[in-house]
């Protein structure tokens, strides 16, 4: 291993996308068409002011139209071009598509039962460890990319959350009710070298976010868990 990677500093923050324009409640999933929201957009432009200050090399983000909403602002204020890594999308779904409502949502369908046996792969959509194997692919990337500064990364929910509960050694499969991962988040990847050091979480557009749509999860003690040798 080369000297440049043995003690360098990168920093990967791994952002969750604006609110979207979604007034009928649709699971978008990996649907195109999907934008942010005029209060997304608010979200993004918050997120890019809060980074504005810090040495960004790097912005990235889903190939979704919301994902990359989230980042132009970030690249647009570090004077960068905005890459896209399809590694980075939203978790396969077989209700995409469709809704949960009272009454007709999917789940009140017996045809769709077949889906719930599994919770612990999940058996209604991608893999768990399919997900970790894309999104570390997706973050190391982005850390050789930016090494010894910071990169962005605008991906979804479900994605960030799998890889944040791997890289800390939790369980992958967990209520959804209980991820924390609120609306334009950042989800901090500390790298020394290679090897992740320490995860944090802030939340920089928080007073924005619709209480009913903030994270449900306990927060990470003094923002920051760090990893021992």
């Amino acid at each position: 291993m080369s000297n440049q990677t043995n003690g360098d500093i990168t920093v990967v923050h791994l952002m969750r996308h604006g609110e979207v324009a979604n007034p009928d409640g649709i699971l978008y999933g990996r649907l195109p068409g999907y934008h942010l929201s005029e209060l997304g957009r608010q979200m993004a432009d918050r997120v890019a002011d809060n980074l504005a200050p810090r040495d960004i090399t790097y912005v990235c983000s889903s190939p979704l139209e919301r994902a990359q909403e989230t980042a132009t602002p970030i690249a647009k204020a570090h004077g960068l071009d905005l890459a896209t890594d399809a590694r980075l999308l939203e978790a396969g779904n077989v209700f995409q598509g469709k809704t949960f409502g009272v009454g007709d949502g999917a789940l009140k369908k017996p045809a769709n039962w077949k889906h719930l046996v599994n919770p612990f792969r999940p058996s209604w959509g991608e893999a768990y460890v399919d997900q970790v194997i894309r999104m570390m692919g997706a973050l190391d990337a982005a850390k050789d990319q930016a090494r010894g500064h910071e990169a962005v990364l605008v991906s979804h929910q479900l994605p960030i959350w799998i890889v944040r509960s791997y890289v800390e050694k939790r369980r992958l499969w967990h209520d959804p009710r209980k991820r924390q991962c609120t609306l334009a988040s950042l989800t901090t990847f500390t790298y020394q070298g290679d090897r992740i050091v320490s995860v944090g979480y802030t939340e920089p557009a928080i007073d924005l976010v619709p209480a009913h749509l903030r994270a449900g999860a306990k927060p990470v003690k003094g923002k920051d868990k760090a990893f021992g040798a």
